[in-house]
């Protein structure tokens, strides 16, 4: 039986309850996004609450708000957040991004969100992982639209998605006026190609910054000296 929770060093994150257990994805894009100097952050499909605790930890003033569609989710990343040594700069709410796009009445300097990117394979017979991983319930269009909404006049966007589904996305940020300030290539290993894009979009077009980071180091189960870096805070054996 797996885990119920994942340990870090300043926090717990209890996935029983989630669809999507606590992954590299959500650490990475918790990690690489640069929210230390954001006063509002948005994380849209909460799940467990990770990405959300990880921005948390990384600024000591942000107000997070985080959404998911999912009921459980909701429960649990609430129930995570009331754990936390910050839960009074953690907001959970049940609702889609377009739902909340319609109600709310603020404008976030950061955007997070490991989106759903599965668009064409055959759905899960478990509807909550459905939710989480198809974009049947979330549309690129649909994410670039309403994070273009909430997006504060200097903010960004920070996104994860598998290398095609990112490309695919950038090809779209134009029609929406968002521009690509930094792409980051993940390699699990040197000698792999690359599995995931991380994407930074902001309003304002600047210098694009592209780089890459490689997960592990070539010896299976040791970190690359630039992830053990990156994850040097939260993972407890680094």
């Amino acid at each position: 039986m797996p885990n119920p929770y994942f340990q870090f060093k300043q926090f717990t994150v209890w996935h029983d309850k989630c669809a999507m257990k606590v992954g590299t994805d959500g650490v990475l894009l918790g990690a690489w996004a640069a929210v230390d100097e954001a006063k509002t952050i948005l994380d849209v499909g909460t799940g467990s609450g990770l990405i959300a605790l990880m921005a948390a930890q990384r600024n000591p003033t942000a107000h997070i708000t985080a959404i998911d569609i999912e009921e459980t989710a909701v429960t649990q990343a609430e129930e995570n957040f009331k754990r936390s040594p910050w839960q009074e700069r953690l907001t959970v709410h049940h609702a889609s991004l377009e739902q909340y796009a319609l109600t709310a009445n603020a404008a976030f300097d950061a955007i997070v969100s490991n989106p759903p990117y599965f668009h064409k394979s055959l759905h899960s017979p478990d509807k909550k992982r459905t939710l989480a991983r198809h974009t049947a319930h979330l549309t690129q269009d649909t994410l670039l639209i309403n994070c273009r909404e909430l997006l504060s006049a200097n903010g960004s966007v920070y996104l994860i998605l598998p290398v095609t589904e990112g490309e695919l996305l950038l090809e779209k940020t134009a029609d929406y006026k968002l521009f690509c300030t930094r792409k980051t290539l993940v390699f699990p290993t040197p000698a792999s190609s690359p599995k995931r894009l991380l994407i930074a979009l902001a309003k304002t077009q600047k210098l694009l910054l592209e780089d890459t980071i490689t997960i592990e180091s070539g010896i299976r189960h040791h970190y690359s000296e630039d992830f053990a870096r990156m994850l040097q805070a939260f993972y407890l054996k680094l």
